[in-house]
């Protein structure tokens, strides 16, 4: 996990663990991936974001990490994006406990433009894990802080709509396998999260050109392949130098939706599963469809 020190992002309203993670951030070039913001960049500010609400409960990452934890591990990460930001565009994140457990934590994050209106909206279970492996109890007043402002909450996130065709005998699978090195790993010495998405799309680019296309090709006005609607969990850490394989099962097509189970394996072991709906969006970052020639690549076994 990545630990950002800003003095824009980490703005916290008071001492209420509902907090305005990320303010009045202009979106920056290396936040994009063509000429949107990359689905890596969502991931990292919701890591972000945690930081800042846990630092306001005073549970600190580098106190954790002081101590050889995982500080607030994910374990289901499940969203969806309304609209990708673009260069120009100034968002914010605002963060809220919806669940609180003993030693684990439901935070609903809300990025917003600077009109108020909501591009993205995710739900994310997080866990200290300890240095035995096991899941550590919430300190006190943590846990009391996250209950003063929790909110029930169960936004619509997370993959809907099942897409047209879904046999699965006439769809791809493929794979990627890629060795985590040290650019790759953070200071828990594990991947960074918003890696996860980034080599989940380089898997999907492969294949593409396995089939025969240049990836560059099928940017004509639109970014193809960009998640929109994702729920993940995760099982198991993917540590520093092992190998991380992404299996890519492609169960469901339509001119709206690419849809892909996944699983993500460290030296064998299941480290992350999930269902990912990908979609298309214009170079403003709203959704549109898939063209004919794209989804030709992802039919046919």
């Amino acid at each position: 996990m990545k630990i950002t020190e800003s003095c824009t992002f980490l703005t916290v309203l008071a001492d209420i663990p509902t907090v305005q993670t990320i303010t009045s951030h202009r979106v920056q070039f290396g936040e994009l991936a063509g000429p949107l913001v990359s689905s890596s960049t969502l991931f990292d500010w919701q890591l972000i974001s945690t930081q800042a609400i846990t630092n306001a409960a005073d549970d600190s990452f580098e106190g954790i990490l002081e101590e050889d934890g995982i500080p607030y591990a994910p374990v289901v990460n499940t969203a969806s994006v309304a609209r990708y930001p673009a260069v120009g565009d100034t968002i914010g994140v605002e963060a809220t406990p919806t669940n609180v457990g003993d030693s684990s934590v439901e935070l609903t994050y809300d990025v917003v433009d600077d009109d108020g209106a909501t591009l993205a909206t995710a739900q994310m279970t997080h866990v200290t894990i300890g240095p035995d492996g096991s899941a550590l109890s919430l300190p006190d007043s943590a846990r009391a802080s996250f209950e003063e402002s929790e909110v029930s909450r169960s936004p619509p996130v997370g993959p809907g709509r099942e897409p047209d065709q879904t046999d699965s005998d006439a769809l791809p699978s493929f794979s990627s396998t890629t060795r985590v090195r040290s650019p790759l790993a953070e200071g828990a010495t594990l991947a960074y999260f918003e890696e996860y998405p980034r080599l989940a799309t380089i898997a999907i680019e492969e294949h593409v050109e396995r089939r025969g296309a240049d990836v560059a090709d099928l940017y004509d006005g639109r970014v193809p392949f960009r998640m929109r609607d994702w729920r993940w969990e995760f099982e198991s850490p993917v540590r520093f130098q092992s190998t991380l394989e992404v299996e890519c099962d492609v169960i469901g097509v339509d001119r709206e939706t690419v849809r892909v189970e996944h699983t993500l394996s460290s030296d064998g072991r299941t480290s992350i599963r999930g269902t990912t709906d990908y979609g298309c969006f214009d170079e403003a970052g709203e959704p549109t469809a898939f063209d004919e020639r794209t989804l030709e690549l992802l039919e046919g076994a």
